[in-house]
């Protein structure tokens, strides 16, 4: 089993930000990097207006711990594919900078992964069962040692965002990304449809125009040019958006998993995951808003496997009841992404992660304080 190191967020005298130093000694993580090695510390940015992202100042002590160990940290994340804040290298590094993730707070430069434009990337040749190559940002490749900062929480694509999700998702390059979206295709129901052109305005491949309908307009999507990133459907006010799966919903996760495969690929022993289990919303932090948390803070993981961790975050969460008045209610499972979106089993990415030898689903929690 691995081995799951785990601080909980109860904190009446000593604060998580001392509690996440402690993990990182006592989990040893240092160990994946040696003095003068450039440290990738991988984390998200937050979208503008979302408020759920890892608080820098969390950040801003595993930059710390990795200097105080000779290591050369930089703060690192890939562009994005939908048309937002992030998706290019300018307006990421801005976007980062006005989240609070500038020099003079966490004390290490933004690198973006993927580059200006997202081209900067290395093919990663892999014996995938959806891909033989993946593109994987050039950053998290000439890396040489990764600490993976994960805010887990909901996703309505994957039922969960974790260690594997940041990895694969996270660091696949905008052409990476648009092949791990491309079987997903949505469907606008006209009766709900209010025209208001939001996924207009979202849509990165232009698929998304408005027509006039008897009271007033209508979304209609060219999927001849749609390939499926899924951004529409998240962004619709009157969840008038559907997925359409053109083959298995599993498909997206396990091609997720395939990009998680590349990217640790040539990084055996240098990679370190945290999981922060604090501010727990139902959705990604893509968004540039965050809807109310789901359950409450529960702490801080961390490991060298990122399906234990991940599977010691979702056992923990479902073990937390909801939190009253969110916008979320109990559907009688006690799996909480579950009842989030029931169409998506999220199981799949930990057990295809697991079935190709990334990481073990059993593991050993060890509480540290």
């Amino acid at each position: 089993m691995s081995k799951v190191f785990f601080a909980n967020a109860l904190t009446p005298k000593k604060s998580l930000l001392e509690k996440l130093e402690q993990l990182f000694e006592k989990a040893r993580l240092y160990s994946v990097f040696k003095p003068d090695e450039l440290v990738a510390i991988k984390t998200h940015f937050g979208e503008k207006g979302n408020t759920a992202f890892l608080p820098p100042i969390f950040v801003r002590r595993v930059v710390d711990k990795v200097k105080e160990k000779g290591g050369k940290p930089f703060l690192t994340d890939a562009n994005t594919l939908y048309r937002g804040a992030r998706s290019n290298g300018v307006d990421h590094i801005i976007t980062a900078i006005e989240n609070g993730f500038d020099y003079s707070v966490v004390k290490a430069p933004i690198i973006i992964a993927d580059g200006l434009n997202g081209k900067d990337y290395i093919k990663i040749k892999i014996e995938g069962k959806h891909f033989k190559e993946v593109n994987i940002s050039s950053a998290a490749v000439h890396a040489d040692s990764l600490v993976v900062l994960t805010h887990f929480k909901g996703h309505s694509m994957t039922g969960f965002g974790g260690s594997l999700k940041n990895l694969g998702m996270g660091f696949g390059s905008r052409s990476g990304k648009q092949m791990m979206h491309s079987d997903i295709l949505p469907v606008v129901e006209e009766a709900l449809c209010n025209g208001c052109g939001k996924c207009a305005k979202w849509c990165p491949a232009s698929a998304i125009f408005l027509k006039d309908k008897i009271k007033g307009k209508l979304a209609i999507i060219d999927l001849e040019k749609c390939y499926g990133c899924g951004e529409c459907q998240v962004t619709c006010p009157s969840s008038a958006i559907s997925i359409s799966w053109e083959s298995e919903p599993d498909v997206v996760q396990e091609k997720m998993v395939e990009y998680a495969w590349g990217v640790l690929k040539e990084k055996n022993g240098k990679v370190a995951f945290l999981n922060f289990l604090i501010n727990i919303s139902p959705d990604c932090d893509c968004w540039s808003y965050s809807e109310s948390y789901i359950v409450p803070d529960i702490g801080i993981l961390a490991s060298f496997d990122p399906v234990a961790i991940d599977q010691a975050s979702l056992d923990l969460v479902n073990q937390e009841s909801w939190v009253p008045k969110t916008t979320y209610k109990d559907s009688g499972t006690s799996d909480k992404f579950k009842a989030l979106y029931p169409t998506v089993d999220h199981l799949t990415q930990l057990k295809y992660a697991e079935r190709i030898g990334l990481g073990s689903r059993r593991y050993d929690l060890v509480r540290i304080v």
